[in-house]
């Protein structure tokens, strides 16, 4: 397999250094939880502890509308609050340019005025620079020459590029395409997720996943190559209300037919693989999606229903589902266990998530993989002692970015991830 370089191996005394991180952590202007912008605090230390200089630029939400193609540029997907936590917590200064918007598409490019803080930078009148948004440039999701050009620009900030970002895995300038134009390396915190993903490749047996999600069509791919390689898997969310449509022809409201058609190519799937997808038998049906009022919602036993029935809103796994004896088993024997996955509709509806995370803990021996976003906000909100105790567990592991996890899986190889790949190829 091809391999990509480390940060270790990069000369970077009196380099201006080009970092990609993944500090997609802000929420209409709050940052909620820092943990993946201190997982990348290694990698600026060694940086600077090595001589260098550091441009820092990440991506924040989704500012670009997918059906206008307009780009909004406002503070909700602005970098400032992650500047200004960096600031605090390492204690250092960090310079943010100001680009001019043009027709609400955005930042056209790199305007040359970045040179006098480029300037300030190497006459350590401020210690880094934080790009804007990378989202807030029209090249950076653009294809063809548009993106080359932004990556061209990028690249001429800087001596070389460092990857730190696993959890962005989209082919965007910022993450591959600056590789054309550089010397690039892996940071430490790219490393480390890549030597975890590999025990999803190479799992200690028992194997079992969990996956949930609001979308089947997003899923079923890495949905299909788990049914391959783990020896159990779970589902939770929507996507198992989906399933539970296609396999026993009941009606659940608010699922679209759409994502049934893409669960009943899945329950033929699961066919081929009998006794690995395990069923959640207890579900909770609700009459609303807002609130959980006393007398709206109900248990309902999936083995009772028959074809045809209908079902309000079912949001979310009940607990009892964790004490079934089959459940039990398998969570209590497994070796290797990855989580991607909210059972319920935050945040009225967390009764299976308490109980999935709570069983999961139980089983000391075993390797616990979480996914990143919601799940890792999950565990920290309903379980923050657990969450604290999983940073220093070494049986623990949470990554960045749990969708790249599943864009591996689903490709079989971290070379499914174009930056990655990008890198080995460099």
């Amino acid at each position: 397999m091809n391999t990509f370089k480390s940060l270790e191996e990069a000369d970077l005394k009196g380099k201006i250094v080009l970092v990609r991180v993944d500090h997609n952590v802000v929420k209409k202007g709050i940052i909620h939880d820092p943990y993946r912008i201190d997982a990348t605090i290694g990698t600026l230390f060694y940086i600077l502890a090595k001589g260098g200089k550091f441009i820092l630029m990440t991506h924040v939400g989704r500012p670009k509308d997918k059906k206008t193609g307009s780009i909004a540029i406002d503070e909700g997907t602005s970098v400032l609050p992650i500047v200004r936590y960096l600031e605090s917590k390492l204690h250092i200064r960090l310079g943010v340019p100001n680009f001019e918007a043009i027709d609400n598409k955005g930042y056209s490019g790199i305007a040359a005025s970045i040179n006098y803080m480029i300037k300030d930078l190497k006459e350590n009148k401020i210690d880094g620079i934080y790009l804007p948004n990378t989202r807030w440039f029209s090249g950076e999701e653009a294809k063809g020459e548009e993106q080359e050009k932004f990556a061209s620009q990028l690249a001429s900030l800087a001596d070389v590029f460092v990857n730190d970002a696993f959890g962005s895995w989209q082919a965007h300038a910022s993450t591959a395409g600056v590789t054309r134009y550089l010397p690039s390396y892996a940071g430490f915190l790219m490393q480390k997720e890549l030597k975890n993903l590999d025990k999803t490749f190479n799992p200690q047996h028992p194997f079992v996943a969990v996956v949930a999600g609001n979308k089947f069509n997003t899923k079923i791919d890495s949905l299909t190559a788990l049914l391959k390689t783990a020896d159990y898997l779970v589902l939770g969310g929507v996507i198992y209300n989906a399933y539970l449509c296609a396999k026993y022809g009941i009606c659940i409201k608010g699922i679209e037919e759409e994502d049934i058609l893409q669960a009943k190519q899945f329950v033929e799937t699961c066919r081929q693989y009998p006794e690995k997808l395990i069923e959640m038998p207890y579900i909770i049906e609700s009459d609303i999606v807002e609130d959980k009022k006393e007398g709206s919602y109900r248990v309902r036993d999936i083995r009772r229903l028959k074809r045809g029935d209908s079902l309000n809103y079912v949001l979310d796994v009940d607990g009892k589902s964790f004490e079934e004896k089959q459940v039990l088993a398998v969570f209590s024997q497994a070796k290797t266990i990855f989580v991607n996955a909210v059972m319920g509709y935050m945040p009225h509806f967390d009764e299976g998530t308490i109980a999935l995370y709570a069983l999961i803990d139980k089983n000391k021996e075993a390797v616990k993989l979480y996914g990143g976003g919601d799940t890792m906000q999950e565990l920290k909100r309903l379980l923050p002692g657990l969450y604290l105790a999983a940073l220093d567990n070494p049986k623990y592991y949470i990554f960045t970015g749990g969708g790249a996890v599943l864009k591996a899986i689903q490709e079989g190889s971290y070379m499914g991830l174009e930056p990655v790949k990008a890198l080995c190829n460099k």
